[in-house]
């Protein structure tokens, strides 16, 4: 009876839901909020972070090298002046982005002293939550426990700026263990592994405790620690306009509070076309490997690369994934970072043949991809390209890169957030054109 319905339900749905797609070009709509030229709609202004990839000129998109800054300062020039010093920087990045200003010495002793005592979660916290409904898919687990904490704040609806600034440093401080607790229980649950819980050190800062509390042993290299903080550095946040960081522009603009907002963000994040971009890539690399006899030789991996983009190999949809970026053109400048301690990764590693796998996908494709699809289009390779490989490196399963993400993204998605709350005003409500044809209402027995 239920399959019948459903099947039943499922035609009907099918046989009324499509729009015919002439009807976007007449009414002029903007789908998925972007111009006709690529570029996106403006829909409001930041001061936290700017994305540029290309220029504007005589109505034409023109390539140019790619550009990220953090509250205005290049992400490179943030990068190497924590990488000079050899210590670790997301912490201050963190500070950076929501308090628009970097700390001085002291402030950043203070503000990191302050994360670490909020990071450890309550017993009850852990029992009753993460390891009482322990989820297959540890983003869900993420998200239902982001909303767990609200029944934990005594002020949780309380939408003034302090309030939310507690809030988020909260949450900022706890995604950390969240994530390794809800992947140990889920390998605990699901694929019969030891389970362990590690209290974060008071010693370790973010990416040292991350690994600490995720690994059966507890331990890491100096390398691996300055590698996953470099990670989340560099994902920490990425303009307004992307589709989690708008998802909690939306969602703030209705004043709901932060865990609401958090949790709609993760569930943004959590879609594949978003979040999950470095597992394609893996996914891609991995069938690259099993059908290319010779790695070392490029002119087989060209012929690959050429069968996947002619849609007959690896998943038949012609993409190349980790290449190409919705905004960046000729290069994405935290690719060019990662790729650099990707190559140190994989030297420490003793996996340089992958590497230059890598590479040898980087430089061929843009040529491939011109001259089997005739196309001008400037491509390059975005940070998923080499992030997934330096997850790989580190031992992160899969399941869990999408994790990773949230647990850098949260400090931009609580900037963002503030933000809205001090500049927005209105409540976020795009129009959408109906063409629907007007009919009558007809009676039941004449139906």
């Amino acid at each position: 009876m239920e399959e019948q319905f459903l099947k039943k339900a499922q035609e009907m749905i099918q046989n009324q839901g499509v729009i015919d797609k002439s009807l976007y070009t007449k009414y002029d709509v903007k789908r998925g909020l972007r111009n006709a030229d690529g570029s996106g709609v403006l829909a409001g202004l930041t001061q936290i972070s700017s994305v540029k990839g290309y220029e504007k000129q005589d109505g034409k998109i023109v390539p140019v090298e790619g550009e990220l800054r953090y509250r205005g300062i290049l992400i490179t020039d943030l990068v190497e002046g924590i990488q000079k010093e050899g210590r670790h920087g997301f912490e201050e990045v963190t500070y950076l982005l929501l308090f628009g200003k970097l700390p001085t010495k002291d402030e950043l002793a203070e503000f990191k002293e302050y994360l670490i005592k909020l990071m450890p979660l309550p017993k009850k916290f852990v029992e009753n939550s993460i390891l009482q409904f322990i989820s297959p898919n540890v983003m869900n687990a993420l998200q239902r426990d982001v909303l767990t904490l609200y029944v934990e704040d005594p002020n949780p609806d309380d939408v003034s700026i302090a309030n939310v600034v507690r809030q988020s440093l909260n949450l900022i401080a706890k995604f950390p263990p969240i994530i390794a607790y809800a992947y140990l229980a889920e390998r605990y649950e699901f694929h019969n592994e030891n389970l362990y819980i590690r209290i974060p050190r008071s010693d370790y800062d973010i990416a040292e405790n991350f690994l600490y509390m995720l690994r059966p042993d507890g331990k890491f290299s100096k390398l691996e620690a300055d590698t996953l903080d470099l990670a989340l550095i560099l994902h920490a946040e990425h303009g307004g306009g992307n589709n989690s960081a708008f998802t909690m522009h939306v969602v703030t603009s209705s004043h709901s509070d932060t865990y609401s907002s958090v949790a709609a963000a993760i569930g943004s994040l959590k879609g594949p076309l978003h979040g999950a971009a470095n597992k394609y890539v893996m996914d891609m690399m991995a069938d690259i490997k099993k059908n290319v006899k010779d790695w070392t030789d490029k002119n087989q991996v060209a012929a690959y690369i050429e069968k996947i983009i002619r849609k007959e190999a690896f998943d038949g949809k012609g993409l190349i994934y980790g290449m190409g970026h919705a905004v960046y053109t000729k290069s994405d400048p935290r690719a060019k970072i990662l790729k650099e301690k990707a190559r140190e990764m994989a030297e420490a590693k003793g996996r340089m043949d992958e590497f230059q796998l890598y590479e040898y996908v980087e430089t061929l494709t843009p040529e491939i991809f011109r001259r089997v699809k005739g196309s001008d289009k400037v491509i390059s390779p975005n940070v998923d390209f080499y992030s997934g490989f330096v997850y790989d490196m580190l031992g992160f399963p899969q399941e869990i890169y999408p994790c990773l993400f949230a647990m850098a993204r949260i400090v931009g998605w609580s900037a963002h957030r503030i933000e809205e709350l001090i500049n927005g005003g209105r409540i976020i409500r795009p129009s959408y054109k109906s063409v629907a044809e007007p009919r009558p209402y007809i009676p039941m027995d004449q139906r």
